[in-house]
């Protein structure tokens, strides 16, 4: 837990670390990954490789570290990435049971590295944590993915439409993020975000990545955030960077694997019509995506033109945690076809699908339902065809639209949600 924040993921954590005698838990930095590791499991034995002696120690002799911990109940390991070469000697101690569970915590990057020979496949459990969720900040139960596909005014699945809107504002919550040390500490958001911003692009991406020109690259950073809700667009992000394609796709790749951004992939349904296929791309936390805007207070975000944008953001990084803090891989998509009618997201639970949209403002239009409306109709058309030809269809559950008010009510058939409902 960070502080007094409960953590979706703890539950997970304390499932797969018995079976699986490694756990990676990854995530960005400050998210609380030691926090949560430690809270969990109090009487494992906890190393920091972030500690220089330490780091040198086990580096210097991998065999000694892993005979030092066999008698432990288990050990947390932080910053292994910053000794890769453990992995390969870990290997054979967990293949044999002669020590573990393994929870280690770091960035993704020490999984893709080419240092890490050796596949965790079969081995190891994979769990991410991202910032907090809006259930964890206002400590609330989370749901289920199924349980929030469910949810309703009435109180259908967890009671949340009977709860009370939080003390927060949502421009204070898009423009703070949530990342816990700001909420935990009550730290000023731009001064914390600013720093987080410095550390990563000096530090981390240079580490992750081999970055030479950091002054290109963070201006790159900015420029994403820029387009933080469209369309990829390699050309265009590579031409205002004053980089190669080659080069947009590499920076991609490194703020996708240190969990800055995340590429939202198209639905593959395409009801016979042609898709969009490039992907969207999301920041993950509206703190970071404002700092990088140069949004100063809360108030500076009610009247900013990319306000929208933010709000889109913050739903869509929300549904990511609906699934990753559930320890699941997350299915979230968008959809689009090639006329341009499109969900901003779209949740496949399997055989059944989702369509949510994200509005910013108070009130909800008419024309608001518009994509919602066209998406069930394709579908409808889909799974009546594949009736007829005795084929199993897709059940579309009723859409939501999430918006920036506080009432959850049902209009047109469809599920009208505030925007602090979205875990």
């Amino acid at each position: 837990m960070d502080g007094l924040f409960p953590r979706t993921l703890s539950a997970a954590l304390r499932r797969v670390a018995g079976p699986y005698p490694v756990v990676y838990l990854t995530g960005p930095r400050q998210s609380g990954k030691t926090t949560l590791a430690r809270a969990t499991f109090p009487d494992f034995a906890y190393v920091n490789l972030e500690d220089l002696q330490r780091r040198a120690a086990v580096q210097e002799d991998p065999h000694g570290f892993l005979r030092s911990v066999a008698g432990e109940p288990g050990v947390i390991v932080d910053e292994a990435q910053r000794v890769p070469e453990l992995f390969s000697y870990l290997q054979q101690v967990v293949d044999e049971r002669r020590a573990g569970p393994f929870i280690l915590t770091g960035s993704q990057q020490f999984l893709l590295g080419p240092q890490v020979s050796q596949s965790p496949a079969g081995r190891a459990a994979v769990l991410q944590l991202l910032p907090l969720s809006a259930a964890e900040l206002w400590r609330r139960e989370a749901l289920t993915p199924d349980g929030w596909a469910e949810a309703g005014p009435s109180g259908v699945g967890r009671g949340t439409g009977a709860a009370p809107p939080p003390p927060s504002s949502l421009d204070d919550v898009l423009f703070a993020g949530m990342y816990p040390a700001i909420h935990d500490h009550g730290l000023e958001p731009s001064q914390w975000l600013d720093s987080y911003l410095s550390t990563y692009v000096e530090r981390d991406a240079r580490l992750a990545g081999a970055i030479g020109d950091l002054a290109s690259f963070a201006r790159f950073v900015g420029l994403c955030a820029g387009r933080s809700g469209q369309l990829v667009n390699l050309t265009s992000l590579g031409s205002d960077a004053g980089v190669s394609r080659v080069t947009v796709s590499r920076w991609l790749s490194i703020l996708s694997a240190s969990y800055i951004i995340t590429l939202l992939q198209t639905h593959h349904e395409n009801f016979s019509r042609r898709l969009v296929k490039t992907p969207k791309l999301y920041f993950l936390d509206t703190g970071l995506m404002c700092a990088l805007l140069g949004v100063r207070t809360a108030a500076d975000l009610r009247l900013h033109p990319l306000r929208g944008a933010v709000f889109e953001t913050f739903v869509a990084s929300e549904l990511i945690k609906l699934f990753l803090h559930q320890g699941e891989r997350a299915p979230v998509y968008f959809w689009r076809d090639s006329n341009g009618r499109e969900v901003d997201a779209l949740l496949d639970l399997g055989t059944s699908r989702v369509p949510i949209e994200a509005k910013a403002g108070m009130t909800v239009a008419a024309d608001a339902f518009r994509g919602l409306e066209t998406y069930e109709r394709l579908a409808a058309s889909a799974a009546e065809r594949a009736a007829a030809e005795g084929r199993p269809g897709y059940v579309t559950r009723r859409s939501v639209l999430v918006y920036g008010g506080d009432e959850w009510y049902e209009r047109r058939g469809h599920d009208v949600r505030p925007w602090w409902a979205c875990t």
